[in-house]
């Protein structure tokens, strides 16, 4: 099974976009791959209901990528600081990196 990290912009969205996120999580996950979703970092937030600084919350998002076969982005992920990072780090990794549809479809 392939395992995926869901890449898009999160910062200045309402609920920092993560409907979009768990939405796409679900639809990779009923294709078949398995999914490493950011948003799942609130599990490990220390002040639960508070934001963490960005920082905190790409150490997290990196060590995911690492642990990831491919990256899946959302739509808008060209207009974020942060996964414009993780599309670069994945790429110097070779790792395949496609439009969360293009997976879907595949």
């Amino acid at each position: 099974m392939t395992t995926l990290y869901v890449a898009g912009p999160m910062t200045g969205i309402q609920d920092f976009n993560y409907p979009a996120f768990n939405a796409a999580a679900d639809t990779l996950r009923a294709a078949g791959y398995d999914v490493l979703n950011p948003v799942d970092a609130e599990q490990h937030n220390p002040t639960p209901g508070e934001p963490q600084s960005w920082d905190w919350y790409m150490r997290h998002a990196l060590r995911m990528v690492l642990d990831a076969e491919g990256i899946a982005l959302l739509d808008g992920w060209r207009a974020s600081k942060g996964a414009t990072l993780e599309v670069q780090v994945a790429q110097s990794l070779g790792l395949p990196v496609r439009a969360y549809s293009e997976w879907v479809a595949a």
